[in-house]
């Protein structure tokens, strides 16, 4: 059960790989469910290959770092 109001966007295989190889999938896991959510949602709208692997290593980077969502600083 979830507080979106809207429905959950899937994880693809890749991303959920990229995710443990970089061992961030528990700092991904904590966050809210609207930003996991809104990290899928851009990296799913994609259209070109390069687009969707920027907007990947930008998810995994910020979940590295801790602190920043979608280049913005953020205190969960």
């Amino acid at each position: 059960m979830t507080g979106l109001k809207r429905a959950l966007n899937p994880m693809p295989d890749d991303v959920r790989a990229a995710l443990t190889e970089r061992g961030v999938m528990v700092a991904y896991e904590v966050r809210p469910d609207y930003q996991k959510n809104d990290y899928l949602g851009r990296i799913g709208r994609a259209k070109r290959p390069d687009t969707r692997q920027k907007r990947l290593d930008q998810m995994l980077d910020e979940l590295r770092r801790g602190g920043v969502y979608m280049n913005m600083a953020w205190r969960g």
